[in-house]
């Protein structure tokens, strides 16, 4: 029996008393409940693009390993111990050619395009809920606005910019809409105010970065490439920051869907992930100064000037 239904929320009478008394739930909906609610505690194990490594014991290693040696002994073959038809199947299957043993499956591949933990325990999250940013929304017509409480201009930059930074990975709204455009409104109107802040961007871009997700990618590299052309010498003081914010790009530079001569509709939506990298390397390199294309081509090695000499 639904108690509560605000906002695309659902609550049911079972959860209201599993929270009460403290009893795990399974609860499935998205985090942010309704405006009357806050968001639900999230274990401070999990972070935002957390890698959880695959740690093998001696049992689970591989039978060409040194250390399964004598489990599987390997040794060089001989002219006559040669590869025979068969035994790839056999390898497929999980058999050693070698002494036709059974053994266990090859280790997982690597997954360097899943997606990674993306927790809702931001910090914007979490002053949104209190209350402490000097903003709201204004519904007006089709399409929302912000309504700022003071003066963008007037916004301590060093306290508040960072803070929306680090919301632009949550996938919920409001948090979204307010993350977005809030730092696209803070980057237009803080002429001489952003090139001091830059340092404290790098943690919370990383972050959205990382968790490897191409509607937070996507958003991410759009900011950055706003962050870049809002004012001089952004460009040239991210150079030093590269090796933290290019291994994410290198991954997915070629993440373009070949469909032959038919059309991608995804180009025009800024939907593509490999076409958005690539405009954002070369907006870094014509904007960074001399160090930039040798700095990215170190951590891209597949990109190419595009700057005409």
């Amino acid at each position: 029996m639904a108690l509560q239904d605000i906002g695309g929320s659902l609550m049911t009478f079972e959860y209201c008393e599993a929270k009460i008394k403290g009893k795990p739930t399974a609860f499935k909906t998205p985090q942010s409940l309704s405006c009357f609610e806050q968001t639900l505690p999230v274990s401070e194990k999990r972070q935002a693009g957390k890698h959880q490594r695959c740690i093998l014991t001696g049992k689970d290693l591989p039978y060409w390993s040194p250390s399964a040696e004598l489990r599987y002994p390997v040794a060089r073959k001989t002219p006559k111990n040669y590869t025979k038809k068969g035994d790839g199947e056999k390898i497929v299957k999980g058999i050693c050619p070698p002494c036709s043993k059974q053994r266990k499956p090859h280790p997982p591949a690597g997954e360097a395009f899943k997606k990674r933990d993306n927790p809702p325990n931001s910090l914007f999250r979490k002053y949104y809920e209190r209350g402490d940013l000097p903003l709201s929304i204004e519904f007006s017509g089709s399409k929302n606005q912000i309504n700022w409480k003071v003066e963008v201009s007037k916004v301590d930059y060093h306290y508040y910019l960072p803070l929306f930074f680090d919301g632009i990975r949550e996938k919920e709204e409001p948090y979204r809409f307010l993350a977005v455009r809030g730092v696209e409104d803070l980057l237009k109107a803080g002429e001489g105010k952003i090139l001091p802040v830059v340092p404290q961007l790098i943690v919370p871009i990383k972050a959205a970065l990382n968790t490897r997700d191409h509607s937070v990618i996507n958003i991410t590299l759009m900011l950055l490439m706003k962050l870049v052309q809002s004012e001089e010498m952004i460009g040239e003081s991210l150079v030093p920051y590269y090796r933290q914010l290019l291994p994410i790009l290198a991954i997915f530079k070629n993440n373009v869907v070949n469909i032959g001569d038919n059309i991608d509709y995804a180009q025009q939506k800024k939907m593509c992930t490999g076409d958005l990298v690539q405009a954002t390397l070369e907006m870094f390199e014509q904007h960074g100064g001399d160090d930039a294309f040798i700095n990215i081509k170190y951590m891209v090695p597949t990109y190419e000037s595009c700057v005409i000499v």
